[in-house]
């Protein structure tokens, strides 16, 4: 199969391969003989087309053809203008029950509810990783947490340290990481706020074992108003350093504290933990012409049966929904979520306006060198990542999660401002889909999942699990059924890349001024 249509009603077909001009396809049934070479991932155009007339994928207008063309021609984001405009208004159309379902999906799902390897905090949460995390409340003590993060992780590794002298010889040795920003000062109203929420959410995180939040003591980010921020905590395993108040080395004092959370956290245990209460993000990043065939069509499946096992995913990158909105408007609960996702997308639009930016800037050069065209397309395809489920909840950014179920969640598309907004929402693990490979992570596992294999091929130590495959002839059921167990063995445990390669920090979304 060199070609895949993907809808009936579309007007174009994707090339699984490169291609030759003077070469002829089948497109069912259908003789097309190509008039251009096509890269893979591209569009090939299945009948002429007058300039002005819509381009059809995924049985959804993309936009429109600035110019004639015939059939047989390559199309791409040269002869193609989106759409997308400014504001809308929007009606809800709530769609039937049997529409938030697939039965030929549910058929993979196991009945039975499984579990996987996690570790049970007091509170009750429940985290699947036992780190040791390092926070700033201000980027003035960035070299203070670096520093500090670096000498732990060297006295880890000497036996002679004090550190080995606090912990039993065979104690699992945890990972330890500082999560350095530029943020914390120097900020207004909503920026501040976004600040004091995504290092909250960071702090109480449950994948973290313990957890030392250093502070400066002049910063806008007061440490005292931040703890009160907080709410109720473990203090036990959160503590606090106010470099200003140390008297003599902060750095000394930090480490006795940084000691005495290591020996705490290395005494946690992995259990096992109800698959019910896992929290997904639903990323994707340098997408290309398969992701909306392979990586985000498997995200989706994975999606759906995470709920059905009574789990929790989360989708976000707002401004990549443009164009697919109603589709998830649609499928809303209930009227007062429709409103409060009409409003997500609303407000995002108006920033971008306000701005004095379009709607519909987007993709980047590398969605369109990989065979995305416009916003239109790669919103339907970013969109599938979320499967069929219902809409249950609706958070703005810096929330945490309270509802269980598919979630929205306000963030811009920015790879790693939104891997950390779904992390700080509560999530234990972001799973992300990519066709052009990247090798970033954000404080909670990133697992990264190709939709091609040549780059799955090319980059082994990027790429976590390889969803190419499902073009080259490999069942959706299998590819799913090997996933679904990486994804549960990711969460009892096993590394992803980006944590091998200690590749882990954060991004907080910034509109206003600095002063």
């Amino acid at each position: 199969m060199k070609t895949i249509k993907i809808n009936p009603a579309d007007n174009v077909a994707v090339a699984i391969e490169t291609l030759k001009a003077g070469e002829t396809i089948e497109v069912e049934g259908q003789q097309i003989k190509l008039n251009n070479d096509v890269p893979a991932g591209h569009k090939i155009l299945l009948n002429d087309l007058a300039a002005g007339e819509n381009v059809i994928k995924y049985g959804y207008p993309i936009g429109h053809l600035k110019e004639n063309h015939k059939q047989g021609d390559w199309v791409c984001h040269d002869h193609i203008k989106t759409n997308l405009a400014g504001l809308l208004d929007y009606t809800y159309n709530p769609v039937s029950k049997d529409e938030l379902t697939n039965p030929a999906y549910e058929e993979w799902f196991t009945k039975e509810q499984l579990t996987f390897q996690g570790y049970r905090r007091k509170n009750g949460e429940v985290g699947i990783r036992n780190e040791v995390w390092i926070v700033p409340t201000v980027g003035c003590v960035n070299g203070i947490v670096n520093q500090l993060a670096g000498r732990l992780t060297h006295e880890l590794y000497n036996p002679d340290s004090p550190l080995r002298q606090m912990i039993p010889a065979d104690a699992e040795q945890l990972r330890i990481v500082a999560y350095p920003h530029n943020y914390g000062c120097s900020q207004l109203s909503d920026d501040h706020e976004n600040t004091r929420k995504v290092l909250r959410d960071l702090v109480l995180h449950p994948n973290a074992g313990a957890v030392l939040v250093v502070g400066l003591g002049c910063e806008n980010n007061q440490p005292d108003q931040f703890e009160e921020f907080l709410g109720e905590y473990d203090k036990e395993r959160i503590r606090f350093m106010v470099s200003q108040k140390v008297e003599g080395d902060e750095v000394e004092e930090g480490m006795h504290i940084l000691r005495e959370l290591y020996s705490l956290a290395a005494k946690e245990k992995r259990e096992a933990i109800p698959l019910s209460e896992l929290r997904v993000g639903l990323k994707c990043g340098g997408s290309d012409g398969f992701s909306g065939i392979t990586a985000n069509p498997l995200l989706g499946v994975f999606s759906d049966f995470i709920v059905n096992q009574g789990g929790t995913t989360v989708l976000t990158e707002v401004p990549e929904m443009f164009g697919a909105e109603t589709i998830l408007m649609n499928r809303c609960e209930t009227p007062e979520l429709f409103n409060e996702t009409v409003s997500l997308v609303n407000d995002f639009k108006n920033y971008f306006l306000s701005h004095g930016e379009p709607v519909g800037e987007n993709p980047s050069p590398g969605n369109k060198a990989g065979g995305i065209s416009t916003l239109e397309e790669k919103a339907l395809g970013c969109t599938q990542k979320c499967g069929k489920s219902a809409v249950k909840g609706v958070l703005p950014y810096g929330e945490r999660l309270t509802k269980k179920g598919l979630n929205l969640l306000s963030a811009p598309g920015n790879d790693l401002v939104a891997s950390t907004a779904l992390a700080s929402a509560g999530c234990h693990i972001v799973l992300f889909t990519t066709g052009r490979g990247t090798p970033f992570g954000t404080f909670v596992p990133t697992m990264k999942v190709s939709t091609n294999s040549t780059l799955a091929q090319n980059k082994p130590t990027w790429i976590d699990f390889n969803a190419g495959t499902i073009v080259e002839g490999e069942p959706m059921v299998d590819v799913f059924k090997r996933f679904a167990q990486k994804v549960i063995e990711i969460a009892s445990g096993e590394q992803t890349w980006n944590e091998k390669k200690n590749y882990q920090e954060i991004a907080i979304f910034k509109n206003g001024v600095t002063l």
